[in-house]
């Protein structure tokens, strides 16, 4: 990012800034004005307002902020967003999309009223839009732009459906600007169109849960756009694109954050969205209230900056809004423990000061979002990413971005075709520009993922690439980068999720300015290539994630499906590809090619059992994760299993032919030794089990289904959500499709030991060909060992994955591997395992299962130099007696238990222990969270 501009603290004292933070004062009750007819000029009356525009109190029975004694239901947020429109010529109102439970997710957009008329609202959206593509906007129009227009500001909250008061704060921020007569209201109005969207997540917020319906964390979907909340809401951010955007949370305690952020901040966000987002935060200072700023004295009600809340992970409502659309994204969090008044009047305030901070600036705002387009051109044509920094005073970079430079991305076509073109669209659907090769070219220097080097590449006629320069090169480089380049080791998620990777599709970047000769990407591939004859066929390589969804969807049609048990390929027949079939394919990047006559193995569809008994969480996780992937994408019917029914060998569990265990807490599942005899028969019998991560592959241990077993950890092994090679057996069913070598993601996985008595299907290679992105210490802990197996048991299998393959329904590589695992072809009895336990697996469930530190996601792990491990523990005794403590190589390491896997904004202690760290002045060396 380039550098950020210090501001003088006169600038945030000027007159205008002055002026429109006299708004900030609570608005509380007010005199509506003699005349419905809009005024002339503004009142220097603060509380002046439209009599007929509807107050909260007159429509829900009570007031909102000061005097509020509770949350407003989604009910009421509809009720009162109709009640507000119809009674202004100052808002519109419309819907998002609906959740997944088909709840509307409506949105209000608020101006004056010249503005919001559908004409003129769209000629706003698009001087705006324009000046995303200084290529075909010249310097001139977007300076007229910058005066003329009024800049978008978006206010949104409660994606995660607990964290209820940014909602209500919102309406009343709709109130005010639908019918206030202030100065302050008529600046924000004139100067701003302010889209308001109250809930992300109804579903989650009459559950008073995180979690969407399907357990997903919508603030970890952005990017990949996975669940239908975020997608909708995505596409209204195309329409309306912000230059300030809020996300509205709540944290535990009773004290407020909001931005300086904390660090790490991703290099390709530009300096000058940093820049307003700091001196935001000095108008959100000014304009706060209650106890001002928190230190040693004042602890409740009170603000802070520059902790906890970073900006690196591209799936974030604050990181995409910024990386992805050039805004001033920003995360407030309020405590949800102080009372719902408080709650509410606090996030008004911040928003209200965030509003009038941008009405005030709205012109230097938009010069600046058109330099961010035309920045990101010019670093694009040069090849040039930009460099790390930190934001936070006491901080240092302390790993900076490579001296490379990347002028195109190639997406080869050779394998995972389906999903490389998933690829295609999802850059494209955030207005990256991408181009079918039309003929060969050559590429003299590249860079092939996975730390290697390669000369005079051939790229293929149909590969796509993806020029970086264009305006959204800070987009691209965000999430196609083979690394991210972390500044500082503090990780408040996961530290890689590059999308070539996790989609494990061949890429390569080069340096070289290569112009091949290539058509734009208009809509997605697919679909038949030509006419096969009535008796033949059409075939497919079954090698991806799209493709499977494509397969699951036809036998679930009764479609009949073969597929080749050597090649990968599947063929349907002729006959069955109607219209709609073919539209299916196109949709998922299928490409049909005419054979002849079908052959192959049949596929049957799985009748899926999904485990939800002892130590799993149904509410989030891979359990919810499952019922999106395989219930709502691949159509499967999903059969709740639960401890009862396999200890009892009930129908629910017999009757079917896959059991899915998800990730939990519980290493046996609570099944007794007669259970674990039943799945073992059941297994027998030529069904699969297919078991992921902590529980399921501790539970299979258990039952005497594996000989593979966890070795520990070191004391300074840290793998944060990172990508590693993997060597593939692709002998094995589980394998078939993928490539010789691919890639899988690892977040503090339990690492197990090669068996003995299956096949590794996944195995971290020994050798110098071993590699790893993101920020990992220790990592060549995992050479040798195994990431998946598949443990025969008579007829049957066990399927087991080290890793969460369904982890936040973006992992397509693993989804594919999932997907194999549930075809496994029926066959007869492994030679090499009869029925039974023998002595490899008894003595592989002989040992104790690990401790349970990180449940479905990890520990918290602070590190520090050994010297400091005294009064780091005594800090940390102040929060906890369950911390472990061990030192090496100079550094100690403070692992404290997250049995329940919880994310550090829901942890009870663990910003508070960090920043009682960082106020003893104890030097942290890494934190993970």
């Amino acid at each position: 990012m380039r550098p950020f501009r210090k501001v003088p603290a006169r600038r945030l004292a000027s007159a205008a800034t002055i002026a429109l933070l006299l708004g900030t004062t609570p608005l509380l009750g007010g005199t509506p004005a003699a005349s419905a007819a809009p005024p002339s000029r503004c009142s220097d009356d603060p509380t002046a307002r439209l009599g007929t525009v509807p107050s909260p109190e007159t429509v829900l029975g009570f007031p909102l902020g000061a005097g509020q004694e509770r949350v407003v239901t989604n009910d009421e947020v509809r009720t009162y967003l109709g009640a507000v429109d119809s009674a202004s010529n100052r808002v519109v109102t419309g819907v998002m999309t609906t959740s997944v439970l088909g709840q509307p997710l409506p949105y209000a957009v608020v101006s004056n009223e010249r503005h919001v008329r559908p004409a003129a609202l769209r000629k706003i959206a698009d001087d705006v839009r324009d000046l995303r593509d200084p290529r075909r906007t010249s310097a001139r129009t977007a300076a007229r732009t910058a005066k003329d227009s009024p800049a978008i500001v978006w206010v949104t909250a409660n994606v995660h459906g607990g964290e209820k008061s940014g909602a209500d704060a919102a309406l009343k921020t709709l109130y005010e600007l639908a019918a206030g007569l202030s100065c302050a209201v008529a600046e924000r109005n004139d100067n701003l169109v302010t889209i308001i969207v109250p809930t992300q997540n109804p579903d989650g917020r009459d559950a008073t849960r995180r979690q969407n319906e399907f357990g997903f964390d919508l603030n970890r979907d952005w990017f990949a756009r996975t669940q239908q909340e975020t997608d909708g809401k995505l596409e209204l951010l195309r329409r309306y694109p912000p230059q300030v955007f809020i996300d509205a949370h709540e944290m535990g305690g009773r004290q407020y954050f909001f931005p300086p952020n904390a660090d790490p901040i991703h290099h390709e966000i530009a300096g000058e969205a940093v820049d307003w987002i700091n001196r935001i935060g000095e108008a959100n200072k000014a304009g706060f209230g209650f106890n001002g700023a928190c230190d040693d004295t004042v602890t409740t009600e009170c603000y802070f900056n520059y902790d906890t809340y970073d900006m690196f992970f591209m799936g974030y409502g604050d990181t995409v809004p910024t990386t992805g659309f050039g805004a001033a994204g920003m995360t407030y969090e309020k405590g949800s423990a102080s009372t719902v008044a408080d709650r509410v009047q606090q996030q008004f305030h911040t928003q209200w000061s965030t509003l009038g901070w941008a009405a005030a600036n709205k012109r230097e705002v938009l010069d600046g979002y058109f330099d961010i387009w035309t920045g990101a051109l010019a670093q694009g044509r040069a090849g040039t990413l930009e460099p790390n920094e930190v934001v936070q005073p006491t901080n240092e970079v302390q790993f900076p971005v490579p001296d490379v430079k990347i002028r195109s991305y190639f997406l080869l076509p050779d394998r995972q075709l389906a999903d490389v073109r998933q690829l295609v669209e999802r850059l494209r659907r955030m207005d990256v520009e991408v181009y079918e090769v039309q003929k060969a070219t050559r590429v003299p220097t590249a860079r092939v993922f996975g730390g290697r080097s390669a000369t005079n590449v051939t790229v293929p006629k149909g590969a796509y690439w993806i020029p970086m320069d264009q305006p959204q090169k800070h987009w691209i480089q965000a999430v196609m980068g083979e690394d991210p380049y972390v500044p500082f080791p503090y990780f408040y998620d996961v530290s890689s999720w590059s999308n070539p990777l996790l989609m494990g599709v061949n890429t390569i970047y080069t340096a070289d300015a290569v112009r091949p000769k290539a058509q734009l990407v208009r809509e997605l591939s697919g679909g038949r290539t030509g006419a096969a004859w009535p008796w033949g066929s059409y075939t497919y390589p079954l090698d991806s994630a799209a493709a499977a969804e494509l397969t699951f969807t036809l036998l679930g049609r009764g479609v009949p499906v073969l597929r080749d048990l050597t090649t990968g390929t599947v063929a349907i027949p002729a006959a069955t590809v109607s219209r709609t079939v073919e539209g299916l394919a196109e949709s998922l990047g299928v490409t049909l090619t005419p054979g002849g006559r079908p052959t192959g193995t049949r596929l049957d569809l799985p009748d899926v059992g999904l485990f939800q008994g002892t130590g799993i969480s149904t509410t989030s996780g891979s359990h919810g994760e499952a019922r999106y992937v395989l219930g709502k994408r691949w159509g499967l019917d999903l059969t709740p299993v639960t401890t009862t029914d396999i200890n009892d060998n009930t129908e629910a569990f017999t009757g079917r032919t896959v059991l899915l265990v998800p990730d939990g807490s519980n290493p046996t599942g609570g099944l007794t030794a007669a259970g674990q005899a039943n799945l073992r028969d059941w297994i027998t019998q030529g069904h699969t089990y297919v078991g992921l991560r902590n529980e399921g592959t501790r539970l299979a241990r258990a039952a005497g289904l594996t000989s593979t077993t966890e070795k520990t950890k070191p004391a300074d092994y840290l793998v944060i959500g990172s990508h590693l090679r993997v060597d593939v057996d692709t002998d094995s069913p589980v394998a078939l499709g993928r490539p010789a070598e691919d890639f899988e993601f690892n977040n503090s996985d339990p690492i197990l030991t090669p068996s003995s008595t299956g096949t590794n299907v996944l195995s971290y290679p020994t050798g110098d060909t071993f590699w790893a992105n993101g920020y990992t210490v220790g990592a060549e802990t995992l050479k040798g060992t195994a990431a998946v197996v598949d443990e025969p048991t008579g007829a049957g299998r066990a399927v087991l994955f080290a890793f969460n393959p369904l982890f936040r329904a973006y992992n397509e590589s693993g989804l594919h591997l999932v997907a194999n695992a549930l075809l496994y072809p029926p066959g007869t009895p492994d030679a090499r395992r009869a029925p039974g336990i023998d002595a490899a697996r008894a003595s592989a469930a002989a040992v104790p299962a690990p401790a349970d530190l990180g449940g479905g996601w990890r520990p918290i792990t602070v590190e520090v130099a050994a010297a400091d491990l005294p009064r780091t523990r005594a800090i940390v005794e102040r929060f906890t007696s369950t911390a472990q403590t061990s030192a090496k190589d100079g550094s100690a390491y403070v692992v404290i238990p997250n049995p329940q896997g919880l994310q550090a904004d829901e942890h009870p202690f663990a910003r508070d222990l960090v920043r009682a760290l960082r106020e003893a002045r104890v030097p942290l060396r890494s934190v993970v969270a």
